[in-house]
């Protein structure tokens, strides 16, 4: 009788042995059925052919094309190949390209020293979880999802000489988009005020994300609120400040829309990203010239998304 519940107990518990290779066999059937296999090719490969066609293969020919002397009309066995000299020609005999790069470290000193610290501290005050924070979210983040095209139009209600609002309140007659001494001015504010809102929504995102107990470690210890942010959350944030960095300095050369409706990129308002457009498929069509110029935009460009991803990589294995 004593021997039953051992029978029992054998006969109800199953061995690991006759259990497991069932089990993994029907996993594996199942991730190497043929409908996974497609689905899983599909998601990696169409992806993978977009990319490539879309931006690695342009960008290839970019750099090819800028050692070439092209109207981009002719048989491609017309192509004169001319190697670096539309670099020593963008840098020493091209007038505009001096202008456009002071205009873009401008662009980028205004949207990094002015554009992101109020978007941060706009943050910073949304996080506080105010009395209808939602809506100033909303509110502060619309211009965000408007195209910079459209945003220049909506700035000319505010710009234009005969019937702008600025000229009517301040009874002036400033042309604001087309006086070459202050046009610039007029669309970097336009760019910050959309500029503003993603770096804010970038922050808060970074605020939510941060240990509470660090600010109320930082309380006890007698911190202030301003001390506390810069010297225990703003280091925390550091991942965010990269990313920021990037897209503030990305927006800034490939900033191109607002200064294209306004002028097309003259008159004060050259950028590089306009004279590459201007001398791609403007009246000059001079592909291998524009190709350099955009070439150069990629350089600088490469340069920080390697700095982002090398910080990336680094918080990844840590």
């Amino acid at each position: 009788m004593s021997d039953l519940p051992l029978i029992q107990a054998d006969r109800a518990v199953p061995s690991p042995a006759a259990a497991t290779p069932t089990g993994g066999r029907r996993r594996r059937l199942r991730l190497l059925s043929r409908t996974d296999r497609v689905v899983i090719t599909l998601m990696v490969l169409v992806p993978l052919l977009l990319v490539t066609g879309l931006v690695w293969l342009p960008a290839v020919a970019t750099v090819l094309l800028s050692g070439t002397d092209w109207d981009g009309i002719g048989p491609l066995k017309d192509i004169d190949f001319v190697g670096a000299r539309n670099y020593s020609d963008v840098v020493n005999i091209y007038p505009p390209f001096v202008p456009a790069i002071q205009h873009n470290l401008l662009w980028l000193a205004v949207l990094f020293g002015v554009a992101s610290p109020f978007g941060m501290f706009l943050a910073v005050l949304l996080d506080k979880e105010l009395r209808g924070s939602r809506f100033y979210q909303t509110a502060l983040y619309m211009p965000v999802v408007l195209s910079l095209a459209l945003i220049g139009f909506v700035w000319q209600l505010l710009y234009s000489r005969d019937q702008g609002l600025i000229n009517a309140v301040f009874g002036s007659n400033v042309d604001w988009y087309g006086d070459s001494s202050v046009n610039i001015w007029a669309v970097m504010i336009a760019s910050g005020w959309r500029h503003v809102g993603y770096i804010m929504l970038l922050y808060l995102a970074g605020l939510k994300g941060v240990d509470p107990s660090l600010r109320e470690a930082a309380a006890v210890d007698g911190a202030s609120e301003s001390k506390a942010f810069f010297r225990v959350v703003f280091p925390v944030m550091r991942p965010i400040n990269i990313i920021v960095l990037v897209v503030t300095v990305i927006e800034s050369l490939r900033a191109f829309d607002l200064v294209w409706v306004v002028n097309k990129g003259r008159n004060g308002l050259e950028l590089i990203s306009a004279l590459v457009t201007q001398n791609v498929v403007g009246e000059a069509s001079r592909i291998g010239f524009g190709s350099a110029l955009a070439t150069i935009m990629l350089l600088v460009s490469l340069v920080f998304i390697g700095i982002y991803l090398g910080t990336v990589m680094r918080e990844d294995r840590r």
